[in-house]
């Protein structure tokens, strides 16, 4: 009932009326408004009321107020000044007081948006120094909600010492720099709530212009009431529930049975009623942002990310969605849009490349339109995710303002930024952009580059200034191929320009593709059966080379896998053992067609791999197999030695076999390590691909989902005649 009750409120709130005219809640005393645009006024009357809005001594404008009651009004642009009186009359009259014209930033993220000026550095000194009562912010209320509000309410305060304690310190910080810069009241909208995603912040639009997003947004569209079928579909059942409701009322004055309450079609659970409602799809852009969308606004900063760092790339698209979608609703052109980059921290027991790949993904944004980015690995504390400095995060999102939107270009507004690599012998020259002065911060040797050779892992390497751009060398490269800076979570760079702002991550040029069937000693004593390259995984396996009708008689079977991630050399594993049946169809990738299923021990294993973690060598009596189409559970059902009943590794139990969500692993169980691990082919892309154990919870790479990592990810199968 609750349910019903809140998808009913929403529908009728398009109807409500109000015998006084009456404003969005945020419109109240010591507001700022966004000068040299078209201010927007809106609110609530009876349905045909005339309502006029005044701004100081400007002239009146009016508006009727239409069937639904809403009523807007757009007064002409203005310069930045004040203070003004906004006055609003129908039946009624609001008078609303001190209200300023100048710029207006909205504020929005997670906690490190969210943090105080009075938990910043130096608190005492910034409480007596807040004495500008040109600075003024407006907290929103944290409300997560299924359906978009129209209204909120929140007061606006002036900046004061008794005051500033609860801004927002990152907002506060960049204010306080625009106010001396440029000269005008600055009034800052925080929207934030630690510890949110980004999904919750994005409009259903936002998800439906990301393809890569479509698995959300066809969740967000069930509950979209702006679309015409879902409209019609909760009409439909509010008429039943009405229908119901007269039954049921005849029934229980005349004492007869009751039938059940009609349920909702489709039965999902609204996002606000779910656990966790604040990190749910779009529900604190329906309670926390729609209800400002067409106040007046310079642009947007953001801070967030912590919430979101393991998703690597996929995060860029989020990050459209949110800007793209903000962008829509506003319609107000492609406003700026400036974030933080978060800093480097531990992240308990994660990859310590995560940050890496977070970071890149956060590069790849500024791609977008008049988006900037303000890094900070310099003034981070690799123990507190809250980094205390939120004076300086707050001035380079000024700098970014004053270069870029305020045309400034004397202000230099971002470090380093990597243009392209030139491979100069034993060599690696960098060059960058924003690079006048290029310098190490402490004047100590610059630190976190490392280089990529034809045959190496990544290795540290020595890097040196050289005019504008950077020469990273190695003793132990004597071929490189790629460079990559700051790749690490605990990554605290000192690479600057001569602005002191620090170098972003990067990661730069490739290793090609080189077939490892050459360094198998054994391999021109097999046949090649099948050949499948991994990208084209799905629940039919379709093999790009197949010679098993031609296969007869064998005695050895053995598998090739390659992955490579992209900027890595390939990673291989061969894996050779006696024959464990005499169908050739049955050796490939186990489907339900093929009908093989396999959980057995094998004979006379022999391991090939430059997986420095894996134990190389002949095994007699250690190798096991996991093959068969059907899902499977962590309970070691063949007593495989070493193997754990609590988690997915080297002996585990086949399950439903109509789920065909398939495993193919081979194990050296006497060393209790995974050789190679092909899982979930059904997901294609996001399918489990591993050599070596996982350094997850799971051993054998179950719920990796990490196919789409690898640029070369291939699987060949060979035999031995019989000879």
């Amino acid at each position: 009932m609750r349910r019903l009750a809140a998808l009913i409120a929403a529908m009728a709130l398009s109807l409500a009326v109000s015998a006084d005219v009456r404003l969005p809640g945020f419109f109240n005393d010591h507001m700022v408004l966004q000068r040299d645009l078209p201010v927007a006024v809106w609110g609530w009357a009876d349905a045909g009321e005339e309502v006029s809005v005044r701004l100081g001594d400007g002239a009146a404008v009016k508006a009727k107020a239409g069937q639904d009651g809403a009523w807007k009004v757009r007064l002409p642009a203005l310069p930045a000044g004040g203070p003004f009186a906004l006055v609003v009359k129908g039946k009624n009259e609001i008078r609303i007081g001190d209200v300023l014209v100048g710029e207006v930033w909205l504020c929005s993220g997670q906690s490190n948006m969210e943090w105080p000026v009075s938990q910043s550095n130096d608190f005492d000194r910034e409480r007596a120094a807040a004495t500008d009562g040109q600075i003024r912010h407006v907290l929103v209320p944290k409300r997560p909600l299924s359906q978009p509000d129209a209204d909120l309410r929140a007061p606006w305060v002036v900046c004061s010492p008794e005051t500033v304690g609860g801004f927002t310190a990152c907002g506060y910080f960049m204010a306080r720099v625009l106010r001396k810069e440029l000269g005008v009241p600055v009034g800052l909208i925080n929207a934030s709530w630690g510890g949110t995603r980004i999904e919750p912040w994005i409009p259903p639009v936002g998800f439906r212009e990301v393809p890569a997003l479509a698995d959300i947004r066809r969740e967000v569209d069930q509950f979209d009431l702006t679309l015409e079928a879902n409209r019609q579909r909760y009409a439909e059942y509010v008429a039943k529930i009405e229908a119901w409701a007269k039954r049921t009322k005849a029934a229980l004055a005349a004492g007869g049975p009751l039938e059940p309450m009609p349920v909702p079609a489709g039965g999902a659970v609204p996002f606000a009623e779910r656990r966790d409602p604040q990190q749910q799809p779009t529900t604190l852009y329906n309670g926390m942002i729609h209800a400002l969308v067409g106040y007046g606004m310079r642009g947007a900063i953001w801070y967030q990310g912590e919430s979101n760092h393991g998703e690597g790339l996929l995060y860029t698209e989020k990050m459209k969605a949110l800007i793209q979608g903000w962008r829509t609703i506003w319609g107000i052109g492609e406003f700026p849009f400036n974030f933080v980059q978060i800093a480097p921290f531990r992240y308990g027991n994660e990859d310590p490349e995560v940050m890496g790949r977070f970071w890149a993904a956060q590069n790849a944004a500024t791609a977008i339109p008049h988006v900037g980015q303000a890094v900070i690995t310099d003034i981070g504390n690799l123990d507190d995710i809250h980094p205390r400095n939120k004076q300086e995060v707050g001035r380079r999102l000024a700098l970014i303002a004053l270069n870029r939107t305020y045309g400034r270009k004397d202000v230099v507004c971002s470090g380093p930024v990597f243009k392209d690599m030139a491979v100069e012998g034993g060599k690696i020259r960098v060059r960058f952009d924003h690079a006048a002065g290029l310098k190490s911060r402490d004047g100590k040797p610059l630190t976190w580059f490392e280089m990529l050779g034809e045959d190496t892992e990544w290795v540290k390497a020595e890097a040196v200034v050289d005019g504008e751009t950077v020469c990273v060398s190695s003793p132990q490269v004597s071929k490189p191929v790629s460079v990559r800076f700051a790749w690490h979570k605990l990554a605290e760079p000192n690479l600057v320009n001569g602005a002191g702002l620090p170098a972003s991550t990067f990661s730069a040029g490739g290793v090609p593709y080189a077939d490892s069937l050459g360094k198998v000693s054994e391999a021109p004593e097999y046949t090649l059966v099948y050949e499948l390259d991994l990208g084209r995984l799905s629940g039919a396996v379709a093999y790009d080379k197949d010679a098993s009708a031609s296969v007869k008689a064998f005695d050895r079977v053995a598998y090739l896998l390659e992955l490579q991630a992209e900027g890595r050399p390939t990673r291989y594993v061969w894996v050779s053992m006696d024959a464990f049946t005499d169908d050739a169809r049955k050796i490939g990738i186990p489907t339900f067609a093929s009908g093989a299923a396999f959980q057995q021990k094998v004979a006379n294993l022999t391991v090939v791999t430059n997986a420095k973690e894996l134990t190389a060598g002949s095994f007699a009596e250690s190798g096991n197999i996991e093959f068969w189409p059907n899902n499977y559970g962590q309970a070691n059902g063949a007593k495989i030695p070493g193997a754990s009943d609590a988690v997915y590794d080297i002996g585990d139990q086949p399950g439903d076999p109509r789920d065909g969500y398939g495993c193919m692993q081979v194990h050296n169980y006497g060393a209790r390590q995974t050789l190679f691990a092909i899982n979930n082919w059904k997901a294609g892309g996001r399918a489990d691909l591993g050599i070596g154990n996982s350094p997850g919870e799971h051993r054998d790479w179950t719920f990796a989902g990490n196919a789409g990592s690898y640029v070369v990810k291939k699987l060949r199968v060979f035999v031995r005649l019989r000879r």
